[in-house]
């Protein structure tokens, strides 16, 4: 996942937290700033972890985040395809009608940097990849006028802290539900992410990766994009 990027604009938040008490309450923006540096630290350190994470959708579909190290690969599972992202390439597997096309892109570089530009629709698949999350809570942090309310849960057998974020300005979500948990994993997510609904609760998580997350469908029709290919 990714986090040279995400992760400093975090930080900045705190560095930004004296400038902007003019605009507001300085307890409020400093409040607003370490919780968010906190939630960010999470998601970023699971970027070392090998986990598969099982979400609930709506409608009684399921979704899967899966990652491994050594070397470091994602998958991102959802009912019509999936998003693998490997050292060889980024596979954007896509499901049309019972066909199965993979369209396969250059790998990230770094590799540990998923392509989430090609998962920015997220919304459309209902499965939202967690820098997404990293993204809109930074938003919500440096927007004074935006209210954050913080609780403390369990998911799928997990602690975690929640955030209920409303009233924010010029992002990919104005009003969202998230939780994550301790370890730093995706716990749940609710809101509209650039039009399109996303509502995942993760239901089960393991410590391990099947190898055939990262795998191409069986039978899927593979266009390969990348350079030489």
């Amino acid at each position: 996942m990714p986090r040279a990027r995400l992760l400093p604009l975090a930080l900045a938040v705190v560095a930004l937290g004296p400038a902007l008490a003019g605009c507001g309450d300085a307890g409020q923006v400093m409040d607003r700033a370490d919780l968010v540096n906190e939630l960010a630290s999470r998601l970023d350190g699971s970027g070392e972890l090998t986990y598969s994470a099982e979400y609930q959708l709506p409608g009684g579909g399921s979704a899967t985040i899966a990652q491994a190290q050594s070397p470091l690969r994602s998958a991102y599972i959802y009912p019509d395809g999936k998003l693998t992202v490997t050292d060889e390439a980024t596979a954007d597997c896509r499901r049309t009608g019972t066909a199965m096309t993979c369209t396969l892109t250059a790998a990230p570089s770094p590799n540990n940097e998923p392509a989430v530009a090609a998962f920015k629709d997220a919304g459309a698949h209902g499965l939202i990849a967690p820098t997404v999350v990293i993204g809109l809570l930074t938003a919500a942090a440096l927007d004074t006028d935006a209210t954050i309310d913080q609780s403390d849960t369990t998911i799928a057998g997990r602690p975690a802290t929640c955030v209920k974020v409303r009233g924010v300005r010029d992002a990919g979500a104005s009003a969202f539900d998230a939780c994550i948990t301790t370890d730093g994993v995706l716990g749940s997510f609710a809101g509209a992410v650039d039009g399109s609904a996303v509502d995942i609760a993760m239901t089960r998580f393991r410590d391990t990766a099947d190898p055939d997350a990262f795998a191409l469908p069986a039978g899927a029709k593979v266009v390969d994009k990348r350079s030489g290919a």
